[in-house]
């Protein structure tokens, strides 16, 4: 999967025309598996772009910090990258049209940091050369919104099941959960890489950075970090777009998209069918940022 050549020839005519400011993309790293992400603000800086299977990350995410610029911008998305633009602009974080979305239909990419431990000499893991993991549970990989379309479309690779280890957990009792999440929590670091990959943490202050007064405790006891996560993923009920990118950069390996899958889950069958970030209506908003009378209220 390698679309350089016609992303480069797109983000010069969108640059050479001063339809944008600056094009988004990804460009290659020291090492061939690491391709990160780019801005490109002139003719001569679209050499370096480049599109291949290791990029991965959400550029969507970058958007954030020029949310208060007016710049135009070019920006080149996946599937699932595409649904985060549909979280931003739900979110009124930027407008639609400040954007020029270059949409890539995405066959799946690699994890670079599964690359880089297989390199170290740390891992006995050589071979590489399969999916990312969140590439496994993708059940959109087309871009939803996009002004300009590059690849032939692809099929969904989402699993038959994407909730099978979901209710794994819900069978257990409520002792055997607790002891899971507790297991699983006791390792977090609070290095807060989920919430800084996430492209639904589009606060401009952050409750955990509270401290007038503090939610949650600094320490990384359970409790603390039980508290930051639970808090962390019900901020995101209705708005995950179940793009993985908080586990992939876990240094501590925590299923976070099982919390995730779990709320939406819920959302869908209380308030459904829905799915984050599927579809661009203006004015639209996900279901807990609006009241209906009709809404289900039994739960409480």
């Amino acid at each position: 999967m390698n679309y350089t050549d016609q992303i480069r020839e797109i983000a010069s005519r969108l640059l050479e025309n001063g339809q944008v400011d600056m094009v988004m993309a990804w460009e290659k790293g020291a090492f061939d598996y690491q391709s990160l992400p780019y801005v490109a603000r002139s003719l001569e800086d679209i050499d370096k772009m480049i599109f291949d299977d290791y990029c991965v990350h959400n550029l969507s995410t970058s958007l954030l910090r020029y949310r208060d610029s007016n710049e135009k911008i070019g920006i080149v998305v996946k599937g699932c990258d595409s649904r985060g633009l549909v979280r931003l602009l739900e979110d009124n974080q930027i407008k639609r049209e400040r954007l020029y979305i270059i949409g890539v239909c995405c066959s799946g990419v690699m994890d670079p940091l599964q690359a880089m431990i297989a390199n170290s000499g740390f891992s006995r893991i050589k071979d590489t050369s399969g999916l990312a993991a969140k590439c496994a549970n993708c059940i959109q990989p087309n871009p939803v919104i996009y002004d300009e379309l590059v690849g032939a479309t692809q099929e969904a690779r989402g699993p038959a099941n994407r909730f099978e280890k979901v209710s794994e957990i819900e069978n257990m009792s409520v002792e055997e959960r607790r002891a899971f999440f507790e297991d699983v929590f006791s390792r977090c670091i609070r290095c807060y890489a989920c919430r800084q990959a996430c492209i639904a943490c589009d606060c401009r202050t952050c409750i955990f950075e509270e401290t007038r007064p503090q939610w949650v405790g600094r320490e990384t006891s359970i409790s603390d970090n039980m508290m930051y996560h639970m808090v962390r993923s019900m901020h995101m009920a209705g708005r995950c777009i179940d793009c993985g990118e908080c586990e992939r950069v876990c240094p501590v390996g925590i299923p976070l998209m099982l919390i995730n899958r779990k709320l939406i889950k819920e959302v869908d069958h209380l308030y459904g069918p829905y799915e984050a970030g599927m579809v661009y209506i203006e004015g639209q908003k996900p279901p807990f940022s609006v009241y209906d009378e009709k809404d289900q209220d039994d739960f409480i």
